[in-house]
Order: C-alpha cells, then structure tokens, then sequence
C-alpha cells in the first residue's frame, strides 16, 4: 500500500504521455481494468497515442452498512491498444468477522473504434483471471471453485455536444462470468459451474473537461443457493484534476450480500496516471 501511495504522489518523465484529451482513460474500476468504478468501459488507461505507453496506480474503497471493500493496483497501457492490470482486493465482514481477499490479472485490448474520433464506438474484448486467496468460506457456502475468468466485450463512445452543449460518454459491456460476489464468494456452485452472460452499463455527463457525473448499473448471477445476489448500482462524480490524478466519489447500492440486505453506503477513489 505504500508503495501505492508512493506512485500516487511522485510521477516518472520516462513513461510520460499526454497525447490524448484529459478524462478519455475514465478511471480505475474495483477490479483494476480502465472505466467506471465497477463497470469496465472500452477505454485503455492513461493519456498515452500510438507508439506510447503509460502507467497508472489507485486505492479505492466501498464501505456500506454491513462490508468494506478495499482495492489497489497497477496498470500499464500501451500503444493505446493494450491494457495490463492487477488488482488486490480485501472484502471485511464488518458486521460477520473476518475478511476475504482476492487478486484480479487483467488485459484488454481494443479491437476498432475510437471513443471520439470515429462514428463507430470503441470496442474492447478484456479477460479477468480472478484467484480467491480465503477460500474456506466460500467453499463453506457452496462455491465450487477457488479461482476463474471473466470475459468481457466493451462499447464505449462520447457524444459531443449531446444534452445541453455538455459531451456524453455511453458504454454498454457484456461480461461471461461464474464469479459469485465479482468473485469475492468464490466461483460456480454446486448446482452450476456453467458461464453466465451479464449486462453492465455507464452513463456519463462531462460538465467541464475536467469534471464528469453519472451512473452505472452492473448485472450480477445469483448461484449460490444460502443468500441471494442483486445488481449493483452507483451514481457517481469524477474529478480529473489534471492529467496525473483524480479523485472518484460515489453513491453505491450492493443490494443484497452474504443474506444481508440493503447494502448501500459510498465509494472513494484515487488514481494516479503518468
């Protein structure tokens, strides 16, 4: 974490890259790929163009009424075609005792499309390889697997000028996945180990260049016969304050956990991007 911290505060002039406009690498989602905060967007990291690459760090944290989630990582994009990322995460039972903790690998590469520059959308596929490092409980519970991958197809596109002269990014993603909780109750059941294909969206209305809000919807399977599992929504705003950092604050509703209903709370985020 302090090496994290370290990367936020202090950047380095050899991976500098300031090529693209201000807010087109979105944020650092939980999961550590480029987007919304739960919601991966087409985007690849940072403000780096072709035959350049750049580097990201963040900590983030969602606290609601009965769980805390801490996540922080890395992430490298290069040539604005690829994007690397890991991501460790530490999910505390606040109200239950105890903690889960999960990493997240991920890589994305974007297939055609740019977010402003073409009437086509971006479009990115990306893969998640999630690998549960508490898993007791969750086996405890009925998930069938320790680790797992996601696959995602990303649609992003700004709109220019769309709701009173104020530019507007859409993103649409479908994700096949087995993770219970994103991954954080393990993967698959006993009843199912088959992939399932989610929705997720964002919505964002970029106020000024360095200032956006919006909402996100993330649809969620619900395998695990013990507890239901609800999509998550949140309604957030970000803050680019330059190119290197930003800060991500928002509104969060989890639904039901772990048989603990109406998890809703906030979350912060700080990103560091050189």
């Amino acid at each position: 974490m302090k090496f994290l911290l370290l990367l936020l505060l202090f950047s380095s002039s050899a991976v500098l890259a300031n090529s693209r406009v201000i807010g087109t690498g979105g944020v650092t989602s939980i999961e550590g790929s480029a987007g919304g905060g739960i919601v991966p967007w087409a985007v690849i990291n940072g403000y780096h163009s072709t035959d350049e690459w750049s580097a990201n760090s963040f900590i983030s944290r969602v606290s609601v009424d009965d769980f805390t989630l801490n996540s922080a990582g890395v992430g490298v994009g290069l040539n604005n075609r690829w994007e690397l990322s890991y991501a460790r995460q530490q999910f505390k039972l606040d109200t239950i005792g105890g903690q889960l903790r999960q990493d997240i690998v991920g890589v994305k590469y974007r297939l055609t499309g740019e977010l402003l520059y073409t009437a086509m959308p971006q479009i990115s596929i990306g893969a998640q390889y999630k690998r549960h490092l508490d898993f007791d409980l969750p086996a405890a519970v009925g998930a069938r697997s320790r680790d797992g991958v996601d696959l995602y197809l990303a649609a992003s596109k700004v709109w220019l000028d769309a709701i009173a002269g104020r530019n507007l990014l859409l993103n649409a993603t479908v994700r096949a996945t087995k993770a219970n909780q994103t991954g954080l109750l393990g993967f698959g059941s006993d009843d199912s180990n088959g992939y399932k294909l989610m929705f997720e969206s964002s919505a964002a209305l970029l106020l000024t260049h360095h200032l956006a809000v919006g909402v996100e919807f993330k649809q969620k399977p619900n395998q695990l016969a013990f507890a239901d599992e609800q999509h998550w929504r949140d309604i957030f705003v970000a803050w680019f304050i330059n190119r290197n950092l930003s800060v991500t604050a928002a509104y969060t509703d989890l639904g039901s956990i772990a048989g603990l209903s109406s998890q809703q709370g906030w979350y912060l985020s700080l990103e560091g991007s050189w």
